[in-house]
């Protein structure tokens, strides 16, 4: 496995087999690390990881916030597929907005990129996620846990 973070470039070979770790980060609100886990529950594939946390969110920085958005774009693109995560702590607005903008969406060929989605028990939203993803991507299945979303991803290595 091989684990890029936000700002961080990576190089077009390692594209091809690679994985985006969409969920809330944290930013200017309490959530939990559960990017950590889920990468090391995946540590022994031949994965590149992106991962959108970071270790040192320049908050003061005026730029850091287009350049985050900025950087999870080109990798929310660039990913042969996305693992979303819903945490019970918020209600991930730009998670949302970015599985809502990935769920349907087609590449040159027609295909949709592969999506993986996990919603913790507790999500206030997870109703709302179960019948919109229902209506456009009925054969994913939403889970409940890191566990049952890293068998997903690891089923279809």
């Amino acid at each position: 496995m091989k684990l890029f973070r936000a700002p961080q470039s990576v190089p077009t070979e390692l594209l091809g087999n690679s994985l985006f770790l969409a969920g809330g980060i944290g930013v200017g609100a309490v959530v939990p690390d559960w990017q950590s886990e889920f990468i090391e529950r995946l540590a022994d594939t031949q994965l590149t990881l992106f991962n959108p946390r970071r270790d040192d969110y320049p908050a003061h920085d005026p730029n850091a916030l287009r350049q985050q958005i900025e950087w999870e774009h080109r990798y929310l693109k660039a990913a042969s597929a996305i693992s979303f995560w819903f945490v019970a702590e918020t209600l991930c607005p730009i998670t949302l907005y970015e599985l809502g903008a990935w769920a349907n969406r087609c590449d040159e060929q027609g295909h949709k990129k592969p999506i993986f989605v996990g919603a913790h028990p507790d999500y206030a939203r997870r109703a709302d996620l179960l019948i919109q993803l229902s209506l456009v991507r009925p054969e994913v299945e939403i889970v409940g846990s890191l566990v049952e979303l890293e068998m997903q991803v690891r089923a279809s290595l």
